[in-house]
C-alpha cells in the first residue's frame, strides 16, 4: 500500500477489500464494547481549510478509539495561514506528527503537502476528488449487499468530486455506474485510469436508475459556490424523490453522503424512507477510516 491516501487510485482492488474486511472486524469490535487502541502514542494533524462535520468527527473520534491523538489546525492557526510553503510546513510537521489529514479546495495542495512529507497524508476532500467518503460508501453497499459483483450505480444530480471518485471505485470494481446529470454538469473523468464501458453519462435521471441496486446523490452547491441559482435550476429534474425511486428496483437502496438540502437534491421522504440508508453510511465514516488510519501509521 502506498504511503499516502490522496485519491482512489492509490489502492488496488485487493486492498480496498482488505480495508473492508479490517473495517467489519473494528466495527465489531466497537459494538462489543471492547478496547483495540493499536495507535498508541501516535499523532494525527487535521488541516482544514474548509468546515466540516462528518470528516473532523470522524477522524478525531477514530484517532481516540485507536489510542491515539489528533489536533485539529486551521490556516489562521498555522503558518501556512501567513504565506509558508506548503513544502515548509511538510517538514516541519513530518518531524512532530506520525499522519497528516488535509481537506482543501485545490488538489494540487494536497499532492505537494504529500511529496515533501516523510509521513503519511490522507487527503480528506478537495474540490476534485473525495477519496475517503467513496472508500467509506463501498464498505457499506458491502455491508449491506454481502458483495460488491455485477452491482449498479445510478449517481444522480452534480458531477461533483463524489461523482469523480465513484467513477474510480466503478472502473476498480467493475461496477455498472450510471451518472446522470445537465451537460453543463458533467464529471471531470479521472485522467489516472482507463474508463470502462460499464461506465455511462446521461442526462436522463429516469434512465440511470433503471435496475440500479444504488441510488446516489450529493449537495448540488458545494462550499464556494453558494450563490448558484442557475445552477440549482438546471438540476431540479434531478431530485432523488419517490417517482425516481419507485423508477429502480423494489429494494434498491438510496445514498446521500451529507449534509443534505431537503426538498432541494433530495426529499425528506425519500431520505427518511425505507430505502435509506444514509444514517448508516455516516456512521461508517468513523469505522472505515478507523482501518485506514491503523493501515498507514502503525
Amino acid at each position: 500500500m502506498n504511503k499516502d491516501f490522496l485519491k482512489l487510485s492509490d489502492l488496488n482492488k485487493d486492498e480496498v477489500l482488505g480495508l473492508i474486511k479490517e473495517t467489519t472486524e473494528l466495527k465489531q469490535l466497537k459494538t462489543k464494547g471492547t478496547a483495540h487502541r493499536p495507535l498508541e502514542g501516535k499523532t494525527l494533524g487535521m488541516i482544514f481549510n474548509k468546515n466540516s462535520t462528518r470528516t473532523r468527527i470522524s477522524f478525531e473520534v477514530g484517532m481516540f478509539e485507536l489510542g491515539g491523538h489528533s489536533l485539529f489546525l486551521t490556516p489562521d492557526q498555522m503558518q501556512l495561514g501567513r504565506g509558508e510553503t506548503i513544502a515548509d510546513s511538510a517538514r516541519v510537521l513530518s518531524r512532530y506528527l506520525d499522519g497528516i489529514l488535509i481537506r482543501t479546495f485545490d488538489f494540487k495542495e494536497v499532492e505537494e503537502l504529500a511529496k515533501h512529507s516523510s509521513i503519511p497524508v490522507i487527503n480528506g476532500l478537495t474540490d476534485l476528488n473525495h477519496p475517503i467518503q467513496v472508500l467509506s460508501d463501498l464498505f457499506t453497499i458491502h455491508e449491506k449487499l454481502g458483495h460488491l459483483d455485477e452491482i449498479k450505480i445510478a449517481y444522480v444530480g452534480d458531477g461533483n468530486n463524489v461523482a469523480y471518485s465513484w467513477i474510480t471505485a466503478a472502473a476498480m470494481f467493475d461496477l455498472r455506474l450510471s451518472v446522470a446529470c445537465p451537460a453543463s454538469c458533467k464529471p471531470e473523468l479521472p485522467k489516472e485510469i482507463s474508463i470502462p464501458d460499464s461506465i455511462e453519462i446521461t442526462e436522463d435521471p429516469f434512465f440511470a436508475v433503471k435496475d440500479a441496486d444504488v441510488i446516489y446523490t450529493d449537495v448540488w452547491i458545494s462550499m464556494g459556490q453558494e450563490d448558484a441559482d442557475e445552477k440549482v435550476s438546471l438540476l431540479k429534474p434531478y431530485q432523488i424523490n419517490q417517482s425516481l425511486v419507485d423508477a429502480a428496483k423494489k429494494d434498491t437502496l438510496v445514498m446521500h453522503c451529507l449534509p443534505a438540502h431537503r426538498e432541494m437534491e433530495i426529499t425528506t421522504k425519500v431520505l427518511e424512507g425505507k430505502n435509506s440508508i444514509v444514517f448508516d453510511q455516516a456512521e461508517n465514516r468513523l469505522h472505515l477510516q478507523k482501518a485506514l488510519l491503523k493501515t498507514l501509521l502503525s
